[in-house]
């Protein structure tokens, strides 16, 4: 019987991640819940198998093993991947603090003496920023006021956090389908999102200016690499994205929202369901 549950929650999980509905549009809400649900369903079921154990009977049917080990690999693999992931970001965060802190416009930044244009919130909860003499160096106050904005936005939403648990679950689940496609669909949307705060505050002309200006010289200067999941950057490496961020900037504010909608959240409340069948298990 454990077994016919987790095919049932793989089916539902691969079932969710092919019908997702084309990009073409951007939404947070579609993006967001079709990368979060089929995860948290097959982590539910796991956990309710691992919890019944393969003793017992569920429905007359009796309790299996194999699901019972499968479920403590996956789980094990998930945990794998959280240590792993917080290991790294505890070292890239110690490595960020070595560097001297100082007033960058109306911020503290860490600067790092290097020539590469770089920006970004380093950390968990409460992000540091961190930026290179490059980009100081390369942008003038009122454009570099716009990078600070853009960077306070990113701080505001706690990107860095919420950004690392969704990288743990798609650590873990990378076999799905369309994992990678709405992975990169999310890390656009964030920076939308960042830019339509920051567009608040600076402006739209000049903030597009900015982000114009550093993807000009990345492409100049030595490659910096400090990607990792606890690391919000100002200019991604996707440069096939780079004119469509820009036009978005420019263009009207976006009206779509950036919560889940109240259905949305009732779906994902659903991945609990394999919970609602400890009471059969005897």
């Amino acid at each position: 019987m454990h077994s016919l549950m987790m095919l049932v929650a793989l089916g539902i999980a691969c079932g969710f991640r092919l019908s997702v509905p084309p990009l073409a549009q951007k939404s947070w809400q579609r993006s967001l819940f079709f990368f979060l649900f089929p995860p948290l369903i097959l982590l539910m079921t796991s956990l309710a198998i691992l919890y019944m154990g393969y003793h017992g009977k569920m429905l007359g049917l009796k309790a299996d093993w194999l699901s019972y080990v499968f479920a403590i690999v996956f789980l094990s693999f998930a945990g794998f991947k959280l240590i792993q992931l917080f290991y790294q970001a505890w070292i890239a965060q110690q490595e960020v603090r070595k560097h001297p802190q100082t007033l960058v416009g109306n911020q503290f930044a860490h600067l790092i003496d290097t020539e590469f244009p770089y920006s970004a919130q380093i950390g968990f909860w409460n992000s540091e920023l961190l930026m290179t003499q490059g980009i100081i160096k390369l942008l003038d106050a009122k454009h570099l006021d716009a990078v600070l904005a853009h960077e306070k936005a990113h701080y505001n939403y706690r990107d860095t956090f919420w950004f690392f648990w969704l990288e743990w679950l798609r650590s873990f689940t990378a076999w799905l389908p369309n994992t990678k496609l709405l992975w990169q669909e999310l890390l656009f949307l964030r920076e939308i999102r960042a830019d339509q705060m920051a567009a608040q505050s600076v402006d739209s002309l000049i903030l597009a200016e900015s982000l114009l200006i550093v993807a000009e010289q990345v492409n100049r200067v030595s490659p910096f690499d400090f990607s990792h999941q606890i690391c919000v950057a100002f200019h991604q490496s996707d440069q096939s994205r780079l004119l469509e961020r820009v036009n978005l900037i420019l263009d009207e504010p976006a009206s779509t929202s950036f919560q889940l909608s109240w259905y949305n959240r009732a779906i994902l409340l659903g991945s609990l369901m394999p919970f609602f069948t400890l009471p059969f298990h005897a």
